[in-house]
């Protein structure tokens, strides 16, 4: 049995992931929707044997909105330019299921896919920001349960049309003038509670069978969405105590859905800051939290409760109560953060501040950083991360100071082992499941 190892992905995220990190001396504040920017982030990511990159969305956006996402490019445009700039690196792209058609999505996923010659995944999302709906024409954003069984009967009926041709069914014999065998081409027939579609997709499968499915579900919905479908899961990772917890949850879940656990990973966010000495990281970190404007936090903090105006509360009084505003939006954040004021007896500046800073475990050498990273893999609170650039080139350094270590340590590889995402993630290809039928009525 081959040893575990750890899976890394990075987020293209522009000017960063902050409401201040664009007005550090060496960001660039076009960063967002600079192509060259971002190739040169994908081959540094790829030259360092990353298994992927990640492209967030959100379809809302206020004049308050965090920098990157005023100002970014739709994801799967700038991941199948990318896809023409990199040989093994996976691409995954961030689409919402509120917003969206099973069958334009798997037309979308599907091209990636072939572009990249296997290497698409799709992060599904449901959206949470109310003001989504009047982006589309819809007179009301729907309720937090209801966007999950649309996301359940969304991602079945696009997983059913990936699998509208069998692997074999183009045949392409010029002799006999016969592109396609008809008996290997099914159309779907789907009709539920939320959408009717007919098919057949207009594109064969890829050489993965289908894009590799991620999500992100923390809130008791979500986490059984997760571990039911997912087959790799971004968390928040606030701590290792929380992240361990969730880690174990999501695996017994999927255990209970009759998965295989150790074929879901498990990838909190890391916003990692390294430096060649512990002095420089240490500098580097006072450069991060000098960015952030508690202004900016406040905004960042609203994005969980529905963007509701925190700007109305006293500062440095207690932590209002504005639980039941996250309700409905980003349910599973909005709960973290009142538990943790409530907790540790937060005032509204105290809050916001720190949800919006760095965390310190992950700050240091990248022998100290690479500690940081192996104690959570090894103490079973991450299968890997997605690693965040907080400041200008700390890709660059994390490559250079932190992957070396882990490969000495046998934790990250020195190869990609194979050409597609499934691969190097270590997932089997799917099979179609009409050949499985016909398998079945056959034996």
């Amino acid at each position: 049995m081959s040893r575990r190892q750890l899976k890394l992905g990075f987020i293209l995220h522009g000017v960063g992931p902050g409401w201040g990190d664009w007005r550090h001396p060496d960001a660039n504040p076009g960063a967002s929707t600079d192509i060259d920017f971002y190739l040169r982030q994908a081959k540094v990511a790829e030259a360092a044997k990353f298994d992927f990159l990640f492209v967030a969305d959100s379809v809302h956006i206020t004049e308050k909105s965090s920098p990157h996402y005023l100002n970014r490019f739709e994801p799967l445009t700038i991941l199948s330019a990318l896809a023409t700039h990199t040989t093994h690196i996976g691409l995954v792209g961030t689409l919402t299921v509120s917003y969206s058609e099973p069958y334009t999505v798997a037309r979308q996923f599907a091209s990636l896919d072939h572009i990249s010659r296997g290497r698409a995944g799709w992060n599904v999302v449901t959206s949470w920001l109310s003001g989504s709906a009047e982006n589309y024409g819809k007179p009301v954003h729907p309720p937090h349960e209801v966007r999950y069984r649309i996301a359940a009967e969304h991602l079945r009926t696009v997983q059913g049309l990936w699998d509208s041709y069998e692997d074999d069914a183009l045949v392409h014999d010029k002799a006999s003038g016969r592109f396609i065998d008809p008996a290997k081409l099914h159309a779907l027939h789907h009709k539920g509670e939320f959408f009717s579609v007919r098919g057949p997709l207009n594109i064969a499968r890829s050489p993965q069978g289908q894009p590799v499915i991620f999500q992100a579900g923390a809130s008791e919905e979500g986490r059984n969405f997760a571990a039911r479908h997912a087959e790799a899961i971004f968390t928040e990772g606030a701590s290792f105590e929380s992240a361990k917890a969730y880690y174990d949850d999501i695996k017994a879940r999927a255990a209970g859905f009759g998965r295989d656990p150790s074929r879901l990973a498990v990838l909190p966010a890391l916003r990692a800051i390294v430096g060649r000495t512990e002095e420089e990281a240490g500098r580097l970190y006072g450069e991060a939290v000098g960015l952030i404007r508690v202004e900016d936090a406040l905004v960042a903090l609203a994005r969980a409760f529905n963007e509701h105006d925190l700007s109305q509360y006293p500062l440095d009084g207690p932590f209002p109560d504005i639980a039941a505003y996250g309700a409905q939006s980003n349910r599973s954040t909005s709960e973290r953060i009142v538990a943790a004021a409530r907790a540790d007896n937060l005032t509204l500046r105290q809050a916001a501040l720190r949800f919006a800073s760095p965390r310190r475990e992950f700050v240091g050498t990248g022998t100290q950083v690479a500690d940081a990273i192996g104690r959570w893999f090894a103490g079973g609170a991450a299968d890997g991360f997605i690693f965040f650039e907080t400041l200008p080139r700390q890709l660059d350094a994390f490559a250079a100071e932190v992957v070396p270590v882990l490969r000495e340590r046998g934790l990250f590889r020195r190869e990609y082992e194979h050409a597609t995402l499934r691969g190097n993630l270590g997932l089997d290809v799917p099979e179609n499941r009409n050949t499985a039928a016909r398998r079945q009525q056959a034996a």
